[in-house]
């Protein structure tokens, strides 16, 4: 079978085309832009890919090989609900799907189990803890994850093995179409305005996603947050449990409460001793761009909702006290919009904070442009004077190396994606050839 795929460069896309190409289906696809990524999936072998959803590209895609099957990202959708792509599936009789339906044929075909990571925040790492550990206690696994890791693909089907390891995203409602048999929800705080306009039709959300899972494994805030009555399949844990931060090694609390999930979903699953796990975990490698040291004191990050930010900056400030220094790029100018009463002493304690423009995709057109200015205008008078509009440009770098010059922390989060600042500093500091 000849699977394209649509906005193949995305974190989402592009993971299962891998997992698709090593479970012995034919492979490619399109993507607006080049990235970072697209050299990444040509690297793994996934070479038919073409820049520019036209289509004419993909006709002479099907002229060569049949299209059998097109898989598409939400935010292709949602960016181009006439894409050229969609008309010319329409019109030869290709099947159109969300990336969802065929997740849940591979997962029927190769006789897999679910266990999914969702939540608003924390997925990608405790997504990865959970690969790393199963791999390290030498249990066979698949798994599809939203970052490089550096002990694995982003995507990856290994035969013979029983689970699937899944980053369940709850945009565009992806996560509902599963049945994990194990899920693990690391935080519950509204998100994605665009697709759930009420604090309520997100809580909604996740509580329809656990209904459907067989056990679970979450914090007794969010517990209490969906209004969820005590069952024997959920475990419900609490982050001040003492042993959280006395066997734990991660930096930064958050990852330490992301490896404790991991930790006791594990165990309840898999009957594994739970000090072997700790002890497992405590060699986690990371993953990429979740504060990860480009060079020593630079980092990059992706956190992008305001409790992600707080995460990263505790990390931050847990490494080098009060010598951290921010750059900051928004994901999206419509969350910008969404969470600017939360941005005004959000970044209070900084040593410094560079604003450069958000990252922009799948935007309400209808809303004003939060430029770098205008989002220092809403900052706390704390750090207004400490915050600086920035573009991508020498004069950024040259003040990040003198900040690391004189031994400050440098946190940069970032959306990441082609253009990105993420993108920037790995070819300023890296090479031009790094992702």
């Amino acid at each position: 079978m000849h699977i394209y795929f649509s906005g193949i460069g995305g974190t989402g896309i592009g993971p299962l085309a891998l997992i698709a190409k090593q479970a012995g289906f034919e492979v490619s696809g399109s993507d607006k832009q080049e990235s970072a990524y697209i050299d990444y999936l040509r690297d793994q072998g996934i070479n038919d890919i073409h820049i520019g959803q036209t289509s004419q590209a993909i006709e002479e895609v099907h002229n060569r090989r049949p299209i059998d099957w097109l898989v598409y990202s939400a935010a292709v959708a949602i960016e181009q609900p006439d894409a050229p792509e969609f008309s010319f599936c329409r019109n030869h009789d290709i099947r159109l799907s969300l990336r969802d339906e065929l997740l849940n044929r591979i997962l029927e075909e190769k006789n897999l189990k679910l266990i999914a990571i969702a939540g608003t925040h924390g997925k990608t790492t405790t997504t990865s803890m959970v690969i790393w550990t199963l791999q390290q206690l030498g249990y066979p696994v698949s798994w599809s994850v939203g970052a490089k890791i550096p002990f694995g693909d982003m995507g990856h089907y290994e035969p013979g093995s029983e689970y699937f390891v899944y980053e369940a995203d709850e945009f565009a409602r992806n996560f509902l179409a599963f049945h994990p048999a194990v899920s693990i929800i690391t935080g519950v705080d509204w998100d994605h305005p665009d697709i759930y306009p009420t604090r309520e039709s997100y809580n909604a959300a996740f509580k329809d996603f656990l209904d459907q899972t067989d056990r679970a494994v979450m914090w007794e805030s969010d517990a209490q947050t969906l209004e969820l009555a005590p069952i024997a399949s959920r475990m419900v844990l609490s982050p001040s449990e003492p042993a959280i931060d006395r066997f734990l090694r991660q930096a930064g609390r958050v990852n330490r409460l992301n490896a404790w999930q991991a930790a006791q979903a594990i165990a309840m699953q898999f009957g594994a001793d739970i000090n072997r796990v700790i002890a497992t975990l405590n060699a986690f490698p990371g993953v990429s761009r979740r504060f990860e040291q480009l060079i020593p004191r630079l980092y990059t990050d992706y956190a992008h909702t305001p409790p992600k930010v707080r995460g990263a900056l505790e990390t931050a400030h847990e490494v080098a006290q009060e010598n951290v220094v921010v750059v900051y790029e928004g994901l999206h100018n419509t969350r910008q919009h969404f969470i600017k009463d939360e941005l005004e002493h959000l970044f209070d304690g900084v040593k410094r904070l560079y604003i450069v423009p958000s990252y922009l995709a799948r935007e309400d057109p209808d809303l004003e442009l939060l430029t770098p200015e205008k989002l220092s205008l809403m900052l706390s008078q704390e750090t207004k004077p400490k915050s600086e509009p920035s573009e991508l440009n020498g004069t950024l770098k040259a003040a990040i190396d003198q900040h690391l010059a004189d031994g400050d922390l440098v946190l940069c989060l970032s959306a990441g994606g082609g253009g990105s600042l993420d993108e920037w500093l790995r070819k300023q500091y890296l090479g031009p050839d790094a992702h």
